[in-house]
C-alpha cells in the first residue's frame, strides 16, 4: 500500500463536521496511512455535527508533530475551537516550517488564520470565511482543490473525492 510508512494527525473537536473528518481517515486508512485522531484529550468521544461520533486516540499533550508527515483540519465548528489550543497551532507552524502536508476544508481554515501561516497562500475554503482568509493574506479561489505547495484546502464535502485524491498523491510523493 502507497501510503503504508505515513502517518497523519487528524484533528478533532465537538461539531467537527462528520465527512469532512470521516471520509479521509478511512480513505488514508484504505491506503495503509497510520491515521491519529487527536483532541484535547485520549480516549474523549467526540460528536460530529450531524451526530457522528469520534473518539480520539491521543491528546494534544501526547502528540510531537515531528513523528507526522501531515495534519489533518476538518470543518464544522470544531475549527473554532480548536485554533484555542496553542498546541494545535503549535502543530500547524510545525507542519507549515517543515514544508510537511497540511490538509484544510471548509472553515479549517480558521485554524491556519490563527496560526498565522497564509501570508501569500493560495487557497480555497468554505466561501463563508473567504473575507478571514484574505484578511489573512491568502488569494482565495472558488475551486474544488486548491494546491499550493505543502497545503491542500477545499470548500466543502461535495469537494471531499478530489480533495482527497490530491491529498493522498501528495502525501505519497512525500
Amino acid at each position: 500500500m502507497r501510503l503504508e510508512d505515513k502517518k497523519v494527525i487528524a484533528l478533532v473537536d465537538e461539531d467537527f463536521e462528520d465527512l469532512e473528518l470521516w471520509y479521509p481517515v478511512l480513505r488514508l486508512r484504505e491506503e495503509g496511512a497510520e491515521v491519529d485522531l487527536v483532541g484535547k484529550e485520549a480516549n474523549q468521544k467526540y460528536i460530529g455535527k450531524y451526530g457522528v461520533p469520534a473518539t480520539s486516540d491521543k491528546a494534544f499533550s501526547d502528540v510531537d508533530p515531528s513523528d507526522y508527515d501531515a495534519i489533518l483540519v476538518p470543518g464544522g465548528w470544531a475549527p473554532d475551537k480548536l485554533r484555542r489550543f496553542p498546541e494545535v497551532l503549535d502543530f500547524v507552524r510545525h507542519m507549515n516550517d517543515h514544508q510537511k502536508l497540511i490538509g484544510q476544508i471548509c472553515h479549517a481554515g480558521w485554524v491556519l488564520i490563527s496560526a498565522d501561516i497564509l501570508q501569500g497562500k493560495k487557497v480555497t475554503s468554505t466561501p463563508g470565511i473567504k473575507d478571514d482568509m484574505t484578511n489573512a493574506g491568502a488569494s482565495w479561489s472558488d475551486e474544488a482543490v486548491v494546491v499550493d505547495g505543502h497545503l491542500v484546502s477545499s470548500r466543502r464535502p461535495p469537494d471531499l473525492p478530489p480533495y482527497v485524491k490530491v491529498f493522498a498523491d501528495k502525501l505519497a510523493e512525500q
